[in-house]
């Protein structure tokens, strides 16, 4: 039986400079990259498995520095009875320049090679362990050229990262179906930070903490099983923070203090203080309310780990007095050509309040 930790993606050193952090929180965020690295070696300690899979882009090497590198190395030390196998990513590149090759590993791991696609074999666990680094940024290259196929009288497994999605990627594009025809025992992916599992034979597990609002909703970890009825795994929820997207609903009836409130109750309060949230609002605000969202983000952030706010608000106008203020302006004869629409259709009156935001921000005289 073999067990195992499968993850990823986990860019240590990252800047975070897609999300609207100020310094403070992005500095939070790095250290909460290094606390889940941690705790993933930690648990593959606890757990006693027996391998260790990481899947490329451990690491941001822009930003990365020696000591950050033997920061790396003394932690997968600790691991001392795991074996632990890295692929090189995009953003953490296996070459001549590279960190990775300034400094000596210890003997539990091993990093695969750039020349094309490598293994390693366990002799006392009947295993074989393919993988490939990248040497440079963008990859074509078909790492499967010549590929002989595998010992099926032993246990076989693909570390890789790479597009199966995109057969035009320059992220190494990889057929899904031909590695999975293949035979492997399980197929350990990396590169896209959605957590998705194909079969319990071959899984992307997603970037063990998500990084921006492109990757919503839990991240985690994989953890598998082989034994000779096959291969079993597990999606483990392991992030320190979730990035969350919700909407609020909001009418004509609600003044700026219930809005405000009903933004409060968007999540459950602890929540509210561990995850990172945007919220969108929705619906018809009253025409005398004033939407400021820097001074409400500045009202609630003491209740939120983080928030961003999103008008998508119309204002309730009163069609009648508004038509007939500006009954010889463009304003008034859009109004009357909207009234003979269905105003009841929800496409119909979002579209006349859009128009009315446009033309009322600088009445156009005919």
């Amino acid at each position: 039986m073999i067990r195992f930790i499968h993850t990823g993606d986990l860019h240590l050193g990252l800047q975070f400079k897609n999300v609207s952090f100020d310094k403070r929180k992005a500095e939070e965020r790095r250290l909460e990259l290094w606390n889940t690295f941690e705790r993933i070696i930690k648990r593959s300690i606890e757990e006693s498995v027996d391998f260790l899979f990481i899947a490329g882009d451990l690491f941001e090497e822009r930003y990365f520095t020696l000591g950050d590198i033997k920061r790396v190395r003394d932690t997968l030390k600790e691991a001392k009875n795991v074996e632990i196998i890295i692929t090189a990513g995009n953003h953490d590149t296996s070459n001549i320049k590279s960190l990775y090759n300034m400094i000596d590993w210890p003997k539990n791991v091993t990093l695969f090679n750039t020349d094309g696609l490598g293994k390693r074999e366990f002799v006392d666990k009947n295993i074989i362990i393919y993988g490939y680094s990248w040497d440079r940024g963008e990859n074509k290259k078909d790492i499967f050229e010549g590929f002989q196929g595998i010992d099926r009288d032993k246990t076989n497994i693909l570390i890789i990262h790479g597009d199966v999605f995109n057969k035009e990627s320059s992220y190494l594009p990889l057929d899904k179906n031909y590695i999975n025809n293949i035979g492997f025992d399980y197929i350990g992916l990396g590169h896209i930070h959605k957590p998705t599992i194909f079969s319990d034979r071959m899984a992307y597990c997603g970037s063990p903490e998500p990084l921006d609002f492109g990757e919503i909703g839990e991240h985690g970890i994989i953890e598998g099983m082989i034994k000779d009825n096959g291969t079993k795994i597990k999606f483990l929820p392991f992030s320190n923070r979730i990035f969350l997207e919700k909407t609020i609903n909001i009418d004509e009836t609600m003044g700026y203090v219930d809005i405000i409130n009903k933004i409060r109750q968007a999540d459950e309060g602890r929540e509210l203080k561990r995850n990172l949230y945007r919220i969108r609002l929705e619906g018809t605000l009253h025409r005398d309310i004033d939407l400021n969202l820097d001074h409400m983000v500045k009202s609630l952030e003491d209740e939120f780990y983080y928030i961003e706010l999103i008008d998508n608000t119309v204002i309730d106008y009163d069609l009648d007095s508004l038509e007939k203020e500006n009954q010889d302006n463009i304003i008034g004869y859009f109004i009357n050509e909207m009234k003979n629409k269905d105003l009841e259709d929800k496409v119909v009156r979002q579209a006349l309040y859009i128009g009315l935001g446009v033309l009322m921000e600088g009445k156009v005289e005919l």
